[in-house]
């Protein structure tokens, strides 16, 4: 009989978009192991982007299960997962498996987890919880929200059987804070893709995109990433203006009404300095990735979190790395990047501008291989299987 595996907390796949979204097609897209089924939890509208009415269908060789939550606000994400969830054990009572395993991305659910898990341990089921990042740190929650997210973790490691944790720093946290449930863990890494973006520079959609912007390939740094404060745009952009640099700032993020592009633009006046460029949005991955490679370099800023997939396909693709000077991040990076402290990037980028063409060339190859040797989904989908197959 095959090993039920149901996955929970994704939006679902196809995937359009997300960290946890990415993971769930790649562990399905690269599955090696066919004694393993997977039964994928999915949100209604996610699939309706890829034109998929179904209440159930395949994916990967997945069977992907639809659910409708009602449109409450930020609480919509517990509904779903709450309900995801169950249905998830329901479908397991069905198909009567022998040891389902319910592996649950994200600590949404901690308050109602208890009763959930007695339904888990009646069906000789396994709970397994990704704890993500520190969800509870990031300035984009209300006080009230974070209390929430910190009490809802801290039940959702009292109530798993395993926690695996994309990130040492995470998984040493959750030890260190937790250490009166006695929590089980294991680190798998998160993956990224290491192919290089096919379009070329006469590519007509590339020409468009670098002439509608203004940028020229090679001279420019780059961030992409949600604009929310505690990824330290504030840093970054009072850094880079601090600068000599003749090259731009290229910033693919999402800015519409977004209330904090307004005080930042107060605060730090970029609107006036013409190397600092909002580009919107970039949806084409092939065209992100051209952009990425074609970077002089690339800044990161996140300081909450586990293993950022932004940094990681960074990594992967970009000549240059600059990352905050935090655990998660130099954990990632190690030897293949310079970092900087939040009031010395200014410093940092003279140090990136002086190195020579070996050096760069050095930076690029360690970057790539740390990331090709510690990241690459085979290796991480292969770890996976193990794991769950280990019973």
């Amino acid at each position: 009989m095959p090993q039920s595996v149901y996955i929970v907390g994704s939006k679902g796949i196809p995937a359009k978009y997300g960290g946890f979204e990415t993971f769930v097609e790649k562990l399905t897209e690269h599955q090696k192991d066919t004694t393993i089924h997977y039964y994928v939890a999915c949100m209604r509208e996610n699939s309706a982007k890829s034109n998929i009415t179904a209440d159930v269908f395949e994916h990967n060789g997945a069977t992907c299960f639809n659910v409708d939550v009602p449109n409450i606000g930020p609480a919509r994400a517990v509904a779903y997962d709450i309900k995801a969830l169950n249905r998830a054990i329901d479908m397991a009572i069905e198909n009567q498996d022998e040891a389902p395993i319910f592996y649950v991305l994200a600590c949404r659910i901690g308050p109602f987890i208890k009763g959930i898990k007695k339904r888990i341990k009646a069906i000789n089921g396994t709970l397994l919880v990704n704890p993500d990042g520190h969800e509870w740190l990031r300035d984009k929650w209300s006080a009230p929200v974070r209390r929430y997210w910190k009490i809802s973790e801290q039940l959702m490691v009292k109530h798993a059987d395993l926690l695996v944790c994309d990130s040492k720093n995470i998984e040493k946290y959750i030890q260190t804070d937790y250490k009166k449930y006695h929590p089980q863990t294991t680190y798998i890494a998160y993956g990224t893709d290491l192919a290089k973006s096919s379009l070329i520079q006469d590519s007509d959609k590339v020409r468009r995109w670098f002439t509608d912007k203004e940028v020229t390939e090679g001279n420019y740094y780059l961030v992409v990433g949600r604009f929310v404060p505690e990824n330290n745009y504030e840093a970054m952009l009072k850094g880079f203006m601090a600068s000599n640099s003749k090259k731009d700032f290229v910033l693919v993020t999402n800015v519409e009404q977004n209330a904090f592009y307004d005080k930042l633009r107060r605060e730090t006046g970029f609107d006036k300095d013409p190397r600092v460029k909002f580009v919107g949005t970039v949806y084409d991955q092939d065209l992100l990735k051209y952009i990425r490679e074609q970077a002089f370099a690339y800044f990161h800023g996140h300081e909450v979190g586990g293993t950022n997939p932004s940094l990681l396909e960074a990594l992967a693709s970009t000549p240059l790395n600059l990352l905050l000077d935090v655990g998660f991040n130099r954990e990632v990076g190690e030897e293949g990047a310079l970092y900087w402290q939040k009031d010395q990037l200014t410093q940092t980028i003279g140090q990136a501008e002086e190195l020579s063409t070996e050096a760069l060339a050095m930076m690029k190859d360690k970057a790539y291989q740390r990331v090709a040797s510690a990241y690459n989904w085979d290796t991480i989908v292969v770890a996976y299987e193990d794991l769950f197959l280990e019973g």
